[in-house]
């Protein structure tokens, strides 16, 4: 049996944060946004917490952080049964095990503890994406330099695969406007967030990145001269499961037939 090639350079993203740490607070706009609606899902929850984690690459202002929640940097090793609240703040779209972090995350819930979890979706980026792709295939031929975000669909696949009940999931998607492409790379870096892919990374030429921010406004641009950048946050919720949770119904147990709901006569 061959273990699968991973496809992020834990090393590379480790090296990236810590560069980005010491100005982590400048660039925390999109992690604190992050952060305010998941507390506002939080207020929509009838039961209280005792002890929770917050897991994100970046300490937040304890200020705004409730006092049940320790703030971690990854999950810990899993402690089954421990917690009665985990939220992921925006750093499962790095993780090379997906699947394996959710099952982790599952087991360490004691039974009806909640998780709440926000990632990058797919539509995340779109703009520089295409715009780097294009710029490359002129010249010696395109690199990866955006990873795949989380497809929506197949992020519920796996949160039901983890053992989670009533998963929901839903998306926050932000537009922040740049005056060039320089900004929005500058952003990128402030927020830990450069090129996690591995394997090894070719330079961006100068004559490239000109290219690029020309595809990316004739493309993108809008009148006042700026280029938007497009951030899908796709929030996840599941509960460790417990007898107390509504539960679907058995096939056949219906009370009440289709045909009467739609008024339809049966077929005689």
């Amino acid at each position: 049996m061959t273990s699968q090639t991973a496809l992020f350079d834990s090393a590379r993203i480790a090296r990236y944060r810590a560069r980005a740490q010491s100005r982590a607070e400048k660039y925390a706009f999109l992690r604190k946004r992050t952060f305010e609606d998941i507390l506002l899902r939080l207020q929509s929850v009838t039961r209280s917490f005792d002890q929770g984690m917050l897991v994100s690459p970046f300490t937040l202002d304890p200020d705004i952080v409730p006092e049940y929640l320790s703030q971690k940097h990854t999950l810990p090793a899993s402690s089954p049964s421990s917690m009665d609240l985990i939220i992921s703040l925006l750093h499962l779209h790095v993780e090379n095990d997906l699947p394996g972090i959710l099952h982790a995350v599952r087991q360490t819930l004691r039974p009806d503890g909640l998780f709440l979890g926000a990632l990058f979706g797919e539509r995340t980026l779109h703009e520089l994406r295409h715009s780097l792709l294009s710029a490359e295939s002129e010249h010696s031929g395109a690199q990866a330099r955006i990873i795949p975000f989380a497809d929506i669909q197949a992020l519920g696949g796996l949160m039901q695969r983890a053992g989670f009940a009533l998963p929901v999931i839903d998306v926050d998607r932000v537009t922040v406007h740049y005056t060039s492409l320089m900004a929005l790379m500058h952003d990128l870096r402030g927020m830990g967030e450069g090129n996690p892919l591995a394997g090894s990374v070719r330079p961006l030429h100068r004559d490239i990145l000109y290219r690029a921010e020309e595809i990316y406004r004739e493309n993108h641009g809008d009148k006042d001269g700026r280029i938007p950048a497009s951030f899908e946050i796709v929030h996840t919720c599941g509960w460790a499961p417990h007898k107390s949770q509504q539960q679907p119904l058995k096939p056949g147990s219906a009370q009440i037939s289709l045909t009467d709901v739609l008024g339809l006569k049966p077929e005689k």
